[in-house]
C-alpha cells in the first residue's frame, strides 16, 4: 500500500521540476554536424535536443552519432562535418514527456535516460527533466518522511 505522502509525490505534475527551454542547449534541423559538434563540445553534454524553427522537438543528437557519421575505413573524415546535417544523423525515436505528465511517469522513464525532453500539447519543446532533479526530489522526500 502506498502512503498518502508517496501518492502525492508521484501524482505531482512535472511542470514544477522542468529546466526551461531557454536554459537548454540545442541545435536546429538543418544545422551542420560541425555546428552541433561545437555545441556539444562547448557545453559538455552527451546529447542535445534537435528542434525546428518553431521549437518543436524532432530528435536528439549525441557526440557518438556525429563521430560515427565521419568514420572512414582508415581515418576520421573531419572534412565531411560541414556537409552533414543534424537531421541526417539524429535519433528521431525520442522518449519524451508532456508537460502535463506526473512525477511517476517521469520516474518510470528516467531510469533509462539521463534526461527527458518535455513538450507541450503542440509538440513545442518546453525544457528537460533530468535524472538529477528526480533523484534530488526523491532524496528530499525520503529524508522528510518519518
Amino acid at each position: 500500500m502506498i502512503s498518502t505522502n508517496t501518492k502525492a509525490l508521484l501524482e505531482r505534475p512535472i511542470s514544477d521540476f522542468i529546466i526551461s527551454s531557454e536554459k537548454v542547449a540545442h541545435v536546429q534541423i538543418g544545422n551542420s554536424a560541425e555546428h552541433a559538434l561545437l555545441v556539444l563540445t562547448k557545453t559538455g553534454y552527451s546529447s542535445i535536443p534537435v528542434l525546428d524553427v518553431k521549437y518543436r522537438l524532432h530528435g536528439l543528437l549525441g557526440m557518438k552519432m556525429i563521430t560515427e557519421s565521419i568514420l572512414g575505413l582508415e581515418r576520421i573524415e573531419y572534412d565531411k562535418l560541414p556537409s552533414i546535417k543534424v537531421d541526417d544523423v539524429m535519433d528521431t525515436d525520442v522518449v519524451h514527456l508532456k508537460n502535463t505528465d506526473t512525477f511517476q511517469r517521469a520516474l518510470d522513464l528516467v531510469i533509462n535516460h539521463a534526461f527527458l525532453c518535455v513538450v507541450d500539447e503542440d509538440g513545442t519543446f518546453v525544457g528537460i527533466l533530468t535524472r538529477r532533479v528526480i533523484l534530488k526530489q526523491l532524496k528530499k522526500y525520503i529524508y522528510q518522511v518519518d
